[in-house]
Order: structure tokens, then C-alpha cells, then sequence
């Protein structure tokens, strides 16, 4: 036979091997093999499904959470402008370029928004389009059940003897009735297919697992938008109140404001509120943990206009909801009473100054700044002592938070303070560059050193400086001389509630995604003389390892009951 077939002739000459015609794709076409062009709408379409892809979605999550990380490791223009010019003196090489690279406002940069927007887009391609689809499939019927069920892994037959007397074709179509409606009530969808000889039911669930991928994804966008137009509407401002002041909820109030690009300074929420007390206790010296603060609490009146006044409080962790605002505790201290007269004996400075605590016995460091009424600007920098005791080195410590034996310690700085050229400057820091300093260890002239209630002379007979805070006629000790601030926080979140219900419903999604099974099942009924051949079988989208166990427990309890139902009926 071999001889006779090489003797024909071959209807087409080989190249490059036996089996290859001429015209095959790796032949010498006249013009070689051109894939046809896309063209400009070819080209976005595959753009489009390209970032409509759930592989992009996550990139694009991932780069999201990326971009966000140099926010936290420099300082940003609408939350800290003091560190942006700090920074900018600290680093003058290294600022222009960050800045050209708009690391200082990474939340408002333009790569920031691309990458915001661009996962923005891609969620929304990625949801509808499954939408649609999961709508469609929840509406169809459930597929016909296949002709070979024994080609399924998760396969198990019954034979089932038809009763005497009874038709077997009526027989098979009762078995597929009970289970029909065992799926049924076990959540399935169901839908009959019968023909000759044969019934059958098809049944499937699971539809709820895509519902929750849905949500899932749906949310993240929820989410997305919750912050994006919220944080529009939010803004937090902070502010320092010492016992016996009053702040107002307007824009000159605030030591410092940061409004969403929605918000009108102009109409923040009527409030006022007044330090009355903040009240905080100490573990006494002696037992264990000695020193530590047991509680803080920051005793305030709120005000809004037609209403009474109403006597609230902030704790650590439990702010105060006002008007739709929340104050937050965020810090506490002392603020000694200083006043400074000029050599004449006028005033020239009499405020309570908050000093910002360094420890956990809150040694404080505090500025007091002199712009005017001296014939040079000055500066103070100061230590508050609240319980004073002396190193070995002679230096002063506190070796307890609370006033038993409080002490101030200046140096004084004389000439430009800075504050003249428009540069913003903390009140809590001071700058000594191109000043004169008048007192401390620098220039071998002993700081000025102050109790509650003393007076000392200013250096080079500028004047003099009082604390104030002596102790009260009839107390015993300091406890109630020198006052304390609050550093207070207060912060309007319109988004947040939103951003909350989102994030549950993704959680909520995800876990039904994640544990929800996608499965159908089929129950066949084959007469076969007077027999029937029942047959069970299961069919999984994605991994479900109880499968096995779910068809079982179908035959089961199909057949307990068929078995049940033709006794009753014999």
C-alpha cells in the first residue's frame, strides 16, 4: 500500500517539509503576512479593556496606596505650611526639586488625581459591565442538564424498583418532583427538562457569591467617592485654650485651619465654648506607677445661638460631637501667667503661656515673643518645672508632674524676632539666629530664675518679668496657682459616615464572595424496564471541596424520601 500511495501524484508541492503546502502561513507568500491594522477606535477599544480590567484595578490600588506614602514622610501645605518652610531652610537644595515634584501636595498633585481618577474609571468599567451580565444570568433559565452525567467527577447512581402495578414513567417523574422540590427548598433555582423515558431537574445557586463581588467592588468606589466629594466638605483646625478662655467657631479663633476645597470660612457652625477646668489626677509618689495620669478631662460650656448653654466634656479617646463638629483632646500642660513691664514700669506683655510638656513629669518648654513696647524685639525661651529638683550637674529637672515645687528658668534674646517679613513662624518655637543673647550658660550670665509670685529684672535694665501665679491665700501649696491649656482639635467629617457604610458593605461583600459556593446540580431519572435509574451529579465554578459531600447528602435525602413517598403510596 506504501508504494501504490508514493507512486500518486501530490495535489500540492511541499516546501520546507512533507506536510506543508505552499500557501501554509510559514510559506513565501507573495507579499508576506500582514495582521491587520487596528486603527484609532481598534486602538481604544483595547485601551479601554485594558484599563477596565480587574488585573488593572488592583495595579492601579496598589499604586494608589504607593503614591500616598511620601504624604506621610514630608511635611504637606494644607496640614503642617510651618514644616513646608521649616523644611524648605532645612534642605534648600533638596526643596526645589520635591517641590517641583509636588511631594508637598501629594494629595492634590496632578499624578496623584491620574492615579485616583484612573482607578476611579476602572472600578466603574469593571462593575457595570458584570452587572449587566449577572442581571442576565439571574434571569435565564438554568442550563439542561447534559446527557452524560457519569463524565462529571462528582457523580453517584441509585436504582430504585418500580412498585407493582405502578407505571414506571409515572414513577420517574414523582422522583424528579421530590427533587425538585428538595433543591428548591434548599435554595437552588430550579428547572424542569423531561423527554422520552427520561426526567430530569436542573438546578443551580451560587448567584449570591457574584452579588457579593459585586457589592465588593461597588463599594470601593462608594468609598472612593465618599472621600473624594467629603473630604471637599471636611476641615480641621486646631486651637489651644487655657483654663477661663473662650474660643468661637470662626476662621480668626483657629491657631491653625484646614478646609476642603468646598468649605466656606464664612459660614462654619455658630458655637462657642470656654475652658472652665481641666481637670487631671496623678498616681501619688510612692505607689506603683507614681507619676503616671490616671485621667484627663478637659471641663468645657458650650454655647449655640438659641439655646442654653450646656456643660460638656473631652477625654482622651471620647471627643465632643457640637453642631456637627468633633472636638478632640489632643495635648495638655501649663501655662504660666508672665508679665513683663519695660523700664518705666509699664506693661508691655501679660499673657498665660501655654509651655509644651518634654516628658512624663512635664518638664515644659515654652517662647514668649516681645514684638513691641521694648526699645528691641524680645524673645524668652523658657523651662517649667512643675515638681524642681536639681542633677548632679546643677541643671533642673521635674521629678513629678504635679505643682509641689514649680519652678521658671528664662534666657532672654534680644533683636529680630522674623516676624516682620511675612514668613509664618510658630509661637512655640523661636529662632535665635542674628539675636543677641542676654542670659544663660552661652554667655556665662545666669538665667532668670522665677517662682509663682516673684519678680526678676530683665538683663541690661530693660525691665522686668513677674510670675504671676502665686498661691492662692488659704491653699496650701501650688495645686490651683499656675493654670492649665487644652490643646483642642476639632475636626468635620461630612464623608465619614458614608466612607463607614461603604467599607462595611465591602466587608459584607467580600465575605459572601469568599464563602458563598457557586454550584449547580442535576437529578436524572432513566426508566429502564421496571426499574428506574436515578442519577445525581454536581458541577462547581472555582474550587469547592464539599461538592463531593453536597451530592451525597442530595442522594441521601432524595432517596429517603422517594423511598418514604412510594411506601405511602403502595
Amino acid at each position: 500500500m506504501s508504494s501504490s500511495r508514493s507512486d500518486q501524484a501530490s495535489p500540492v508541492e511541499p516546501i520546507d517539509g512533507p506536510l506543508r503546502p505552499n500557501d501554509h502561513a510559514d510559506g513565501d507568500a507573495p507579499d508576506g503576512i500582514r495582521q491587520p491594522a487596528l486603527g484609532f477606535v481598534g486602538w481604544l477599544r483595547w485601551g479601554w479593556r485594558q484599563l477596565t480590567s480587574m488585573r488593572t484595578a488592583v495595579v492601579l490600588l496598589l499604586l494608589l496606596a504607593i503614591a500616598a506614602i511620601p504624604g506621610s514622610i514630608v511635611p504637606q501645605r494644607t496640614a503642617d505650611p510651618n514644616g513646608v518652610t521649616q523644611y524648605k531652610s532645612d534642605n534648600p537644595e533638596l526643596y526645589p526639586i520635591l517641590d517641583s515634584l509636588s511631594l508637598f501636595d501629594v494629595y492634590s498633585s496632578p499624578w496623584f488625581s491620574a492615579i485616583y481618577l484612573l482607578l476611579f474609571v476602572s472600578l466603574i468599567g469593571c462593575v457595570i459591565p458584570r452587572t449587566k451580565h449577572h442581571w442576565k444570568a439571574m434571569r435565564s433559565r438554568p442550563p439542561r442538564t447534559p446527557a452524560r452525567l457519569a463524565r462529571l467527577d462528582d457523580h453517584t447512581e441509585a436504582v430504585v424498583q418500580v412498585p407493582a402495578g405502578k407505571d414506571a414513567d409515572a414513577t420517574a417523574a414523582e422522583a424528579i418532583d421530590i427533587a425538585g422540590d428538595q433543591l428548591r427548598r434548599a435554595g437552588y433555582r430550579v428547572e424542569r427538562y423531561d423527554g422520552r423515558g427520561t426526567f430530569s431537574v436542573s438546578a443551580e445557586r451560587g448567584y449570591l457569591r457574584e452579588t457579593g463581588n459585586l457589592v465588593f467592588h461597588a463599594s470601593l468606589v462608594g468609598v472612593l467617592i465618599a472621600v473624594g466629594v467629603g473630604g471637599g466638605y471636611t476641615y480641621t483646625g486646631q486651637d489651644v485654650l487655657v483654663e477661663g478662655q473662650s474660643f468661637v467657631n470662626t476662621l480668626a479663633d483657629y491657631s491653625s485651619f484646614n478646609p476642603g476645597r468646598f468649605v466656606d470660612t464664612e459660614t462654619l457652625p455658630p458655637y462657642s465654648m470656654t475652658l472652665e477646668e481641666f481637670q487631671v489626677s496623678y498616681i501619688p509618689a510612692g505607689e506603683p506607677g507614681a507619676g503616671q495620669a490616671g485621667d484627663f478631662a478637659a471641663i468645657l460650656t458650650t454655647r449655640v445661638p438659641g439655646q442654653e448653654e450646656k456643660a460638656g466634656e473631652v477625654r482622651v479617646n471620647h471627643p465632643l460631637d457640637l453642631e456637627g463638629d468633633r472636638i478632640y483632646l489632643m495635648g495638655n500642660g501649663y501655662a504660666p501667667t508672665l508679665t513683663v513691664r519695660d523700664a518705666e514700669g509699664l506693661v508691655v506683655f501679660s499673657e498665660s503661656v501655654p509651655f509644651l510638656p518634654q516628658d512624663a513629669s512635664m518638664t515644659s518648654l515654652g517662647v514668649v515673643k516681645i514684638t513691641d513696647g521694648m526699645p528691641e524685639q524680645l524673645g524668652l525661651i523658657g523651662f517649667f518645672y512643675p515638681t524642681a529638683a536639681a542633677l548632679t550637674t546643677g541643671a533642673l529637672t521635674s521629678v513629678y508632674p504635679d505643682l509641689i515645687n514649680p519652678v521658671l528658668t528664662l534666657d532672654v534674646y534680644a533683636g529680630d524676632l522674623g516676624i516682620d517679613d511675612g514668613t509664618p513662624r510658630s509661637v512655640y518655637t523661636l529662632d535665635p539666629e542674628g539675636m543677641e543673647q542676654l542670659t544663660g550658660r552661652a554667655v556665662d550670665v545666669d538665667s532668670i530664675e522665677l517662682a509663682p509670685g516673684e519678680t526678676a529684672d530683665l538683663p541690661n535694665g530693660l525691665g522686668s518679668i513677674t510670675f504671676e501665679n502665686a498661691s492662692p491665700a488659704g491653699v496650701d501649696g501650688y495645686a490651683e496657682s499656675v493654670p492649665r491649656f487644652a490643646s483642642l482639635s476639632i475636626h468635620r467629617d461630612v464623608g465619614a459616615s458614608w466612607v463607614l457604610l461603604f467599607a462595611v458593605l465591602a466587608t459584607l461583600g467580600l465575605l459572601v464572595a469568599l464563602f458563598v459556593p457557586r454550584r449547580r446540580m442535576w437529578v436524572k431519572a432513566v426508566v429502564d424496564g421496571e426499574t428506574v435509574r436515578l442519577e445525581y451529579a454536581g458541577l462547581a465554578r472555582g474550587e469547592d471541596p464539599t461538592l463531593r459531600a453536597a451530592v451525597d447528602d442530595v442522594s441521601r435525602r432524595h432517596g429517603d424520601a422517594l423511598e418514604a413517598h412510594l411506601r405511602a403510596t403502595d
